[in-house]
């Protein structure tokens, strides 16, 4: 009599079977990870975002409309570290836009006789 076929002879081997599932779970803990040290940062990032931003945008405003230095001759005087603020301009408002992504954004414009000033913080 002939022997019936092993199940096991058609399967892979256990290591190369759950080789594939691995990433997922990977990705998964990477994920968790990030988003804890984000959570737990994030009173100095909002922090940090808020005085980036804040201070850019003066010195981006004085600059633009004080000096007279165009926005992207404007954007090398930020320091080290603000690689990620934005700057953006509206001429007909006479202000400048700082934006730190998804954490902070603020505004100055410039007024008549007190030069770029800081428009109200909703806090």
């Amino acid at each position: 009599m002939a022997k019936p076929a092993s199940r096991t002879a058609s399967r892979p081997s256990s290591p190369a079977r759950h080789r594939g599932r691995r990433w997922p779970w990977a990705l998964l803990l990477l994920a968790v990870t990030i988003g804890g040290l984000v959570y737990a940062f994030r009173v100095p990032i909002t922090g940090y975002g808020d005085a980036g931003t804040a201070y850019s945008a003066r010195v981006a405003c004085s600059c633009r409309f004080v000096a007279g230095r165009d926005l992207d001759d404007c954007g090398k005087d930020q320091l080290t570290g603000m690689e990620l603020v934005m700057l953006s301009e509206d001429m007909e408002e006479r202000s400048v836009t700082a934006t730190f992504p998804l954490v902070s954004r603020d505004t100055a414009r410039l007024k008549d006789g007190y030069g770029c000033v800081l428009d109200r913080w909703e806090g």
